[in-house]
């Protein structure tokens, strides 16, 4: 293998672990409940990170992220040295694949390590939620929920002078409506 291509190989390797970071606690707002002392949020909080750690099999979306990057690059690496050796028949065909394959693989790696870090680190921010909750403190949330918010849209009278649409045509289901009075 040349120097210029192991080199290709780490820079590749480092390039794709620096891709992905994400916060390695929680990334959403927790305040403290009603009647609670900020030592007993404290305590809570602590204990909801351990929790929301278990939940997600205690790894880190870091972890999460370099492992499918990683996993990548290597998996490119042995397909394009294979495929270098098909196609060219010796080794300097293998090592020509086998640095296309690792560029590839790294480049998708990067790709699937933002995404696999980040599906860790959502579904880590929703286990810590749950437990704050649960535990009696106030998680923020953003717009309105329930029946008496929900209001019907009536959209604005058109301006005066404007041009008002003919009723529209009877069908079967529509009746004639009758003319108005005089």
């Amino acid at each position: 293998m040349s120097r210029s291509l192991k080199f290709t190989a780490v820079f590749a390797l480092l390039a794709v672990a620096g891709c992905a970071t994400v916060p390695s606690g929680p990334s959403v707002l927790v305040l403290p409940g009603t009647g609670k002392s900020f030592d007993q949020f404290r305590l809570d909080e602590y204990d909801c990170k351990q929790y929301a750690h278990a939940q997600v099999g205690g790894a880190t979306a870091n972890q999460a992220a370099e492992d499918a990057g990683v996993r990548s690059a290597v998996v490119g690496t042995a397909l394009g040295a294979l495929a270098g050796a098909a196609i060219g028949g010796n080794s300097r065909g293998a090592g020509v694949g086998a640095g296309v394959g690792l560029l590839a693989g790294s480049a998708a790696g990067a790709g699937a390590g933002q995404q696999s870090g980040y599906e860790l680190q959502r579904r880590y921010d929703h286990a810590y939620q749950q437990c704050m909750y649960a535990k009696g403190h106030r998680v923020p949330v953003a717009g309105r929920y329930g029946a008496t918010e929900q209001r019907a849209y009536t959209p604005p009278p058109p301006p005066p002078g404007s041009y008002t649409p003919p009723p529209p045509a009877p069908s079967a289901d529509r009746p004639v409506p009758p003319p108005p009075p005089q």
